[in-house]
């Protein structure tokens, strides 16, 4: 069935507009919760369901914490509740206290505006299609609400930041730690503004934070992940040695060297698969996306290193590493897979994946990446009304065949939908700097126009 609601991660949209009002979120709880009780597992006849809710800071994620739990409470689901708490930590959570679904409040690398909601299954990883698809079926029926004894219960659990911390470390190796080396870490003002620097502190790191004072309107404001110019100019002003921006809900990823030069997922990812295959640990290859830069690809070819690409989209990165039996992957805009350690992209683990092999070499990032050519690329983000279908428009396929025609087989081009807000994405990369520039703005002015302006 074709989906109505959930996108590519989860459901989201601005707060106050449908889907992201109270009633539509508690009818998600409801349904979400009549799915689960409905397969219930190994679960005995008489215990609920339990779910796990953490949430990132933004305003809005009390309004929509309370409609999830009536939802989900009316269903004669159980309801613990973390409160702020980045999204890679409720997916390990759920796993570690056997809990049959969590749920994240969150519009990850969003403003505040924006809120949504995404599922975890038991095993710590997204939900797959065929049960958002249950889900979705069951939205327009009305709640329903169990006899008053089989109600939920809800809950709040205290040590849900201490145990995440302890996970966190436990993926770095226990014969080395950070001390000696200065880090600053922006927290973009999100979830792991309690958890990041503890983790970096308690490995023996100087830390430095920034972003760290979340208000509830200032999430992803001109820093973390999606803005780093504010890591850059901390790293440098401290004379740090690194830098490592986080996004709202904690998994993306970037990284700054002590200029505060910034590297982003592609790089990242290079330097986690080049210190595994070194040190004999790389399972199989490295799973990318249609965004990847195509100088990643061939450096990671020139080390002897698989590279296959998925649609963008962690989930979509995921499915192909289980599908080859691979254990690394991600995007360029910072999400991170190291699936023998976490079982979702985790910014704060893909870090520590980064310092141990920069620990273990002695090497820097800049040193690591040296062979790693970074071909020019341009993203051009064309906002449109919600609904608008690409290949119904004729102009833009022929626009898109014009521009690969110049190209003349030296770069690609990568049209595509947003999965999570309304835009067009343009992508045009190539060897020339000003011709895929060119290019990009000629194929976003023709989105544009197909688009009413």
């Amino acid at each position: 069935m074709a989906r109505k609601y959930f996108g590519t991660d989860g459901v989201r949209g601005r707060v106050g507009e449908s889907p992201i009002t109270p009633e539509f979120v508690m009818h998600l709880g409801y349904a979400a919760g009549q799915v689960l009780v409905a397969d219930r597992g190994s679960l005995p006849p008489n215990q609920h369901p339990t779910v796990l809710i953490g949430k990132d800071t933004r305003i809005s994620g009390y309004m929509l914490e309370a409609a999830l739990e009536a939802g989900f409470t009316a269903a004669g689901v159980n309801v613990l509740m973390t409160g702020p708490m980045p999204t890679p930590a409720v997916a390990y959570l759920t796993r570690a206290l056997r809990l049959q679904a969590g749920v994240v409040i969150s519009a990850s690398h969003n403003p505040f505006e924006d809120n949504g909601i995404k599922f975890f299954s038991a095993n710590g990883q997204k939900l797959p299609d065929s049960l958002e698809e249950s889900i979705e079926a069951r939205l327009d029926a009305p709640i329903i609400t169990v006899e008053a004894r089989q109600l939920g219960r809800a809950r709040r659990i205290e040590d849900a930041a201490a145990r995440y911390i302890e996970f966190c470390k436990s993926t770095f190796p226990n014969h080395l730690d950070l001390r000696g080396l200065r880090i600053v870490v922006d927290c973009a003002h999100g979830a792991t503004y309690h958890i990041a620097p503890h983790v970096l502190h308690e490995l023996g790191a100087e830390v430095i934070s920034i972003g760290n004072a979340p208000n509830g309107y200032n999430i992803n404001d001109e820093c973390g992940a999606t803005h780093t110019r504010a890591l850059s100019e901390a790293v440098k002003s401290n004379r740090a040695d690194i830098g490592i921006a986080l996004d709202g809900d904690g998994d993306r990823l970037m990284m700054a060297d002590a200029h505060g030069r910034i590297y982003d997922g592609d790089q990242l990812l290079y330097v986690i698969a080049r210190h595994r295959i070194q040190t004999g640990y790389m399972k199989g290859g490295v799973v990318g996306t249609l965004m990847t830069n195509l100088g990643t690809e061939h450096a990671l070819k020139r080390i002897n290193i698989p590279f296959e690409r998925a649609k963008v989209g962690d989930r979509y990165v995921m499915e192909q590493l289980q599908a080859k039996g691979w254990t690394l992957g991600g995007e360029t805009s910072g999400h991170i897979l190291c699936l023998d350690k976490h079982t979702t992209g985790d910014g704060i683990v893909s870090a520590l994946q980064v310092l141990r092999a920069l620990r273990e070499t002695g090497e820097t990032l800049d040193g690591f990446t040296t062979d790693l050519e970074t071909y020019p690329q341009v993203m051009i983000n064309v906002p449109v009304i919600k609904g608008f279908k690409l290949d119904a428009t004729p102009a833009i396929s022929h626009t898109v065949a014009s521009v690969e025609a110049e190209l003349n087989g030296s770069g690609r081009v990568v049209l595509r939908a947003s999965g999570t807000e309304p835009l067009i994405r343009v992508m045009i990369e190539g060897r020339n700097a000003d011709q895929v520039q060119h290019l990009a703005e000629t194929l976003a002015d023709a989105v544009r126009q197909a688009a009413g302006g």
